[in-house]
């Protein structure tokens, strides 16, 4: 009887949650009908409360985890979504002002920041007003405040700028310790991307290469913050250059000491600055105080979806093999939505936007096939350089007509490594042997147990070497130069985008509207024909409907600590080193990947692993 009972417990559980779903997908249905007739917006300040990150494409949303409490991530806001609404906002009068909350923004790349204080440049000169509020203010803040017209700090809050910089994890103690062998294949004198597995710290070539690229990004950085806030250049030299000095002449007082520098104009806790807001653009009904408050989810619904000849495909993340969806660059996913946009015959060009440091060299050379097929069928292809392109992003690049960057993208990178792990030292620890027989010299190779043999070695270093002469080529005929000189400024160097025109590896300057531009005069369409059309599959309305719940449209951000800014969570930095070891348990996989790009600002998700894998990353975590 009890056997029984436990099966029809099991019954009943699993029409519980047919009927569960079922309410969800009628719901979801609900939600599609009202969400095609949005409601009016009245007049307001336009709230971008961007709580998350800025990204090119924003990851699909686990709706059913999120609201089940469980795989909680930072939102990611679309850089051209918050773009449009800005350009759409400056010629709408409804719109009074607009208000930039970045008490919960969790950063942006450098590039992307610069392109959305352009947009804010805009608005402001049509006259509307934006006022930015944040208990504290990190580089990435600033960039973006600098924008604004008024910058708001709270008594206990504070600019703290640091520039670009930092610490990379190093394992190599680590995995001596667990007698994990790291074997290691590459060409490229600065290709670094293994050294987190063969050294604990940085060889004299990467600290040379990256040293310099930080300075470059430095005085880009602080380029768009003087050509945005001029009254703050002198101060924001002085605060970077003493900042402890700085602090002190504020009297102990980290606002007052930002106030003093220029770098904010007015200190006051968050109701004052409500009550600005309702200055601009008039009080909330309810009398308490706050402002009326056009949400920047509702406004997002009001606008036309895009629709025209230019083509627009999205590589962003890291370069993965096979499918997968948004955020990911995924090789299939994206050669696909090229291939079907080609099918219908609509397209006059092609503009391929890239923010990815690298990854899987097969997969980039999928995706750059798809892009020479574009070119096949006649159409001018312009990529587009966003934050990072490099290694692999710049490997997808070279498939273009002509490549746009922007003096903070970070790009080259151009060599070729892999990593091999093997496993004697662990298996000797617990007094495990591993022996057995072999037919050829490639018997059971590579040997993760005992280690790879010569020859195994060889093939693998001599597959890394071809790659690598591959990459050289490809670039060669892109760039149109020889081989020769390619090499001299590859070898796995990383270049800031400045640098990187100077070399000959980009051809101009850009963001994505001179992307776009470029490609239509390529295609010879008139000014009225240089729609876009988006290459990806859109959410559906049931999987947007649970977004929605989970998300929410305006939640409220408790203000961070003015100091916590001035570093990554803890949670980032664990689960990067859970990044970085599965990448070294992913195999003998050859990798075009950048390790001195910056990470993306949301922690990427992994392929699961599975069997010995998943036992040695949780004995490693």
């Amino acid at each position: 009887m009890r056997f029984v009972a436990a099966i029809w417990k099991v019954l009943v559980g699993i029409k519980d949650a047919l009927v569960l779903i079922a309410m969800l997908m009628f719901f979801g249905l609900i939600y599609a009908a009202l969400s095609s007739r949005p409601a009016p917006i009245s007049h307001g300040v336009l709230a971008l409360d961007l709580d998350g990150v800025i990204v090119e494409q924003p990851r699909e949303l686990d709706a059913l985890a999120a609201l089940a409490g469980f795989g909680a991530a930072a939102r990611e806001h679309r850089l051209s979504e918050i773009i449009a609404v800005l350009r759409e906002a400056k010629d709408d009068d409804r719109v009074k002002a607009v208000a930039l909350d970045l008490d919960g923004f969790l950063g942006g790349g450098q590039t992307s920041l610069a392109s959305l204080g352009d947009a804010l440049d805009e608005l402001r000169r049509s006259g509307k007003t934006v006022a930015a509020f944040a208990t504290g203010y990190s580089n990435d803040a600033y960039q973006l405040a600098s924008h604004a017209s008024e910058i708001w700090v709270p008594e206990l809050g504070a600019v703290a700028v640091a520039g670009p910089g930092g610490s990379n994890l190093y394992y190599k103690g680590l995995l001596d310790k667990l007698g994990v062998t790291a074997n290691t294949y590459r060409v490229g004198e600065f290709k670094s991307g293994i050294e987190p597995f063969t050294r604990n710290d940085m060889s004299p070539e990467a600290r040379e290469n990256a040293q310099a690229l930080a300075d470059a990004l430095l005085e880009t950085w602080k380029d768009d913050v003087r050509s945005a806030r001029p009254q703050a250049a002198q101060g924001l030299e002085q605060f970077l250059g003493d900042p402890v000095a700085a602090a002190r002449a504020g009297g102990g007082s980290l606002s007052r000491a930002a106030l003093r520098l220029k770098l904010v104009d007015r200190i006051g806790e968050r109701r004052a600055f409500h009550a600005r807001l309702a200055q601009l653009g008039g009080a909330d009904e309810e009398g308490t105080g706050g402002f009326k408050r056009i949400g920047l989810a509702a406004y997002k619904r009001q606008l036309e979806p895009d629709r025209g000849p230019i083509g627009v495909v999205t590589v962003a993340g890291e370069i993965i093999d096979g499918e997968a969806g948004p955020g990911m660059a995924a090789a299939e996913t994206i050669a696909k939505a090229i291939e079907d946009g080609l099918e219908k015959d609509t397209l006059k060009a092609l503009v391929v936007r890239i923010d990815s440091p690298g990854g899987s060299a097969l997969a980039s050379e999928r995706i750059r096939q798809a892009i020479l097929a574009a070119r096949e069928k006649g159409l001018p292809v312009v990529a587009s350089m966003g934050d990072v392109a490099a290694s692999g992003g710049y490997w997808v690049a070279t498939a273009a007509n002509v490549i746009i960057a922007e003096p903070s993208t970070i790009t080259g990178s151009i060599g070729v490594y892999g990593v091999l792990p093997s496993f004697q030292g662990t298996l000797e620890k617990m007094g495990v042997g591993a022996d057995g027989i072999r037919t050829t010299p490639l018997s059971g190779e590579p040997d993760l147990l005992n280690g790879p043999s010569p020859a195994a070695n060889a093939l693998i270093q001599a597959g890394v070497e071809q790659i690598y002469a591959k990459f050289l080529a490809i670039t060669a005929a892109s760039r149109k130069k020889s081989v020769d000189d390619i090499n001299r400024i590859a070898q796995g160097r990383v270049w800031d985008g400045g640098t990187a025109r100077q070399l000959g590896l980009v051809d101009g300057f850009g963001d994505m509207d001179e992307a776009i531009a470029r490609a239509a005069a390529l295609a010879k369409l008139d000014k009225d024909e240089r729609g876009i059309t988006l290459l990806e599959k859109e959410p559906d309305a049931f999987t947007s409907f649970l977004a929605g719940m989970a998300a929410g449209d305006e939640q409220e951000q408790a203000p961070a600590d003015a100091l916590a800014t001035l570093g990554p969570a803890p949670q980032a930095l664990v689960a990067r080193a859970l990044a970085d070891v599965r990448r070294i348990l992913a195999g003998p996989t050859l990798q075009l990947r950048c390790l001195e790009c910056p990470p993306s600002a949301s922690v990427p998700r992994e392929p699961a692993e599975s069997g010995w894998r998943d036992w040695l990353l949780a004995l490693l975590a």
